[in-house]
């Protein structure tokens, strides 16, 4: 999902515990096709505004209205709304038909029952599971369950630099490791300008860079039976490592310990950091005047050697789509499901948002052939890993996420950051996770 929209989103919480304890609302009845002409679909907000994004996807809708007969009411809701909108309508039986979910949700939702489960029947009325991306489908329900949503939006993780800074510090290419990433960045910190920016006072941004350390340094934040392990050695070392940028490393700038409203980017842009580690910044960068040309995209630096987990670069974001168990139109559902992710929709939406169409097909047109989007489209294929598909992952988000924001702030205020001080953080957000 895209991080900078979502972090007042992020608390499952004891919501999602009684939803799932109670089997939601999907499991007290199953979708019908009583009201055949007629869909309702929550879509998230993925555009400037929620004017815009009516404006990119009635347009489509009204395409599938010709095509099908069928009316699709269309409500665009704000991040900061959206999952208190869905666990509502978990618990009552009472949503859309169709929605969009963060995919970092799936699990979670999941958990749940009212969400439609994509078996091979479901796929097979959409074209088939095949057509996506096999790091996609990893990220849109829990291991060795049948998806709970299909993705939509596809993003990852890529290190963007200044090509001017960079040349003027004579460093000659990119880091493809974290020892060459803090050189550099040192090389390029200098009065109020820094090597790197990052996002230190946004949750969500937190944790999927903790994850994704955490995968280079041999763990996933949990055990392989679902238990967290959040204060282990090794998300001791990753979490260290982020907070090591102010700590110790000295390359991001003290106050990015406060930054959530994406003013890491703005600073990029403006040329105040050289590097940014960012889910596809290009439409961003360029409201804020910057030419695609004086910058360069390469994956986020992974250890020298490591190969399989170890070499994760990016956690898989993105949104995906998902029917609602209880629609009224299960069979328009599907259609539309299969809609909005054919080739031709997924070109469309994805080449207006800035995404990647998960869908193998469409990310092979040239629209999304671009130095940015093929790199970040080969992060996604080769070295990109879902975060924990389990059903306390929201919980891990936003506990995770918040231990590494008040580290960050304590190194930011010039306090001591060592690996007791992060221990400690990690075993307080480990104890406050629910009993399963």
């Amino acid at each position: 999902m895209r991080t900078h929209r979502i972090s007042a989103a992020l608390a499952l919480t004891a919501a999602i515990v009684l939803t799932a304890s109670a089997c939601g609302g999907g499991d007290s009845g199953g979708g019908s096709n009583s009201s055949p002409k007629t869909l309702t679909y929550w879509a998230s907000n993925q555009g400037s505004s929620l004017e815009n994004d009516k404006q990119v996807l009635e347009p489509e809708l009204k395409k599938f209205e010709q095509q099908t007969g069928i009316k699709v009411n269309l409500e665009v809701i704000p991040w900061s709304d959206l999952l208190n909108r869905i666990l509502a309508a978990t618990a009552s039986g009472q949503g859309p038909d169709v929605l969009n979910i963060g995919n970092t949700w799936s699990a979670s939702l999941q958990a749940t029952g009212a969400l439609l489960p994509f078996d091979q029947a479901a796929f097979d009325k959409i074209g088939g599971k095949d057509r996506f991306l096999a790091s996609t489908i990893a990220s849109a329900g829990a291991k060795g369950k049948d998806p709970a949503a299909v993705p939509l939006y596809s993003m990852a993780y890529g290190l963007y630099y200044n090509k001017k800074l960079f040349q003027a510090a004579g460093i000659a290419t990119p880091p493809a490791t974290w020892e060459e990433l803090v050189q550099d960045g040192k090389k390029l910190t200098s009065g109020d300008k820094y090597g790197l920016a990052i996002e230190g006072g946004n949750v969500s941004e937190n944790v999927h860079h903790a994850f994704t350390l955490g995968m280079q340094h041999g763990t996933g934040f949990y055990d392989a039976s679902g238990k967290p392990q959040f204060d282990s050695p090794e998300a001791v070392a990753a979490v260290k490592q982020y907070v090591d940028f102010i700590a110790n490393d000295k390359i991001a700038a003290p106050g990015n310990a406060e930054y959530a409203a994406n003013q890491s980017v703005t600073d990029f842009a403006t040329g105040k950091a050289a590097m940014l580690m960012w889910q596809s910044a290009g439409a961003n960068l360029k409201s804020h005047g910057m030419n695609p040309d004086d910058y360069g995209v390469v994956p986020v630096p992974a250890p020298a050697g490591a190969t399989g987990d170890k070499a994760t670069t990016s956690m898989v974001a993105g949104i995906n789509l998902a029917v609602f168990k209880n629609t009224k139109n299960l069979d328009g559902a599907l259609n539309f499901v299969k809609f909005m992710t054919s080739d031709e929709e997924q070109k469309t939406l994805n080449g207006t948002y800035g995404s990647l169409p998960p869908v193998k097909a469409a990310q092979s047109d040239a629209a999304f052939s671009t130095p940015e989007l093929q790199t970040l489209a080969g992060v996604l294929q080769k070295s990109a890993a879902p975060l924990p598909q389990v059903p306390t992952e929201s919980q891990f988000e936003t506990l995770i996420g918040t231990a590494v924001k008040n580290l960050l702030a304590s190194a930011a205020a010039g306090k001591p950051v060592t690996e007791a001080t992060v221990k400690d953080e990690l075993s307080k957000a480990q104890q406050q996770m629910p009993a399963s």
